[in-house]
């Protein structure tokens, strides 16, 4: 799977590897969902490190479909609970 961060390019992610990403997109929904500001900065700040942790990097001229797309670093909750509108990032 490719995943894109805004702002950070494209990672390309292992099937292994979804499990542990679905689990970290449910604990950002569920942050949202609950208007929880600090579990909210945490999980925003964990979902992306760990798409860089785990993908490889992709070249920007490499075009390649990618979904799904993680808002940049310093995405507001307000901004993340319009983005979600009750859906994952990750898919499952």
């Amino acid at each position: 799977m490719i995943v894109r961060i805004l702002g950070a390019g494209q990672h390309g992610i292992a099937e292994t590897h979804l499990d542990e990403l679905n689990q970290l997109d449910t604990r950002l929904q569920n942050a949202v969902g609950a208007a929880n500001e600090q579990a909210f900065a945490a999980a925003s700040r964990v979902l992306p490190a760990t798409v860089h942790r785990l993908g490889t990097p992709l070249p920007a001229e490499t075009p390649a479909p990618s979904v799904p797309v993680l808002p940049e670093h310093d995405t507001g909750l307000g901004r993340m609970h319009a983005l979600l509108a009750n859906a994952s990032l990750i898919m499952r």
